[in-house]
């Protein structure tokens, strides 16, 4: 693979007994790759790790939520001049072996953004019955409104080009949660998102943001009123 300037950009909430092992996983996996942490105000240990990783981090203030620690790593590359973020958790269910399947498709295919699915092939990740109905149904969303088949429309391991960072950097919008809303108004406003296969695992501590009943209620509540937001803005532009 050619020289890139690719960084990758993991938000890190409360992750000290993760962290560790997938900074090191990341170190001798790509060592070529940079990599940005994002510690959204963590009240555990996870900054002394990552400090004692000689990692780059930036530290926020205060807890903004995954999707803004998120976006204030793309902000951080548009401002550096990076040719790809690729976005990763610090849970350790992001595989960064498997990045260089995300970078290699960016290369050879050229879309603006890439995710790795894992559901384009049979593998050993378990999804719950109720987040298998969600991912379903968001799916299916996506096909209807944008005619565009995406299997893993929640999925935040992901590469994104030049092009998209600017975008991403440049919304004051941007969602709490950036999944198939965001896919869906990225693919309205012509840009070309990928999906490729890649393996994931569970992770091995702490508990997901969407856990519980009530976490996936609220979230797709946000997420159909976004995308709800879109549709309507997007119909109004096409009237003027």
């Amino acid at each position: 693979m050619k020289s890139i300037r690719a960084l990758i950009v993991m938000p890190a909430y409360n992750e000290e007994k993760n962290i560790e092992e997938v900074i090191d996983e990341i170190k001798r996996d790509l060592p070529d790759l940079e990599l940005l942490v994002i510690n959204d105000a963590s009240t555990d240990r996870t900054e002394e790790i990552i400090r004692k990783k000689n990692e780059k981090y930036i530290s926020l203030p205060f807890n903004l939520g995954y999707s803004r620690a998120v976006q204030t790593g793309i902000k951080y590359a548009y401002k550096h001049g990076y040719d790809y973020v690729i976005q990763m958790d610090a849970d350790g269910q992001h595989i960064p072996s498997e990045v260089k399947k995300l970078l290699e498709y960016m290369e050879e295919n050229h879309p603006d953004i890439v995710i790795g699915s894992r559901f384009l092939e049979q593998t050993e990740y378990k999804h719950g019955t109720m987040r298998k109905l969600g991912t379903n149904i968001l799916s299916g969303l996506i096909k209807t409104i944008c005619h565009k088949t995406i299997k893993d429309p929640t999925s935040g391991f992901q590469c994104m080009n030049k092009k998209a960072i600017s975008h991403f950097a440049g919304m004051g919008n941007y969602p709490e949660f950036p999944d198939a809303n965001l896919i869906i108004e990225l693919l309205l406003n012509g840009y070309e998102i990928c999906e490729i296969p890649t393996k994931m695992r569970e992770r091995k501590y702490g508990t997901s943001m969407h856990k519980g009943v009530i976490g996936p209620m609220k979230y797709m509540i946000k997420v159909f009123y976004n995308i709800i937001i879109i549709i309507l803005r997007n119909l109004f532009r096409k009237k003027k």
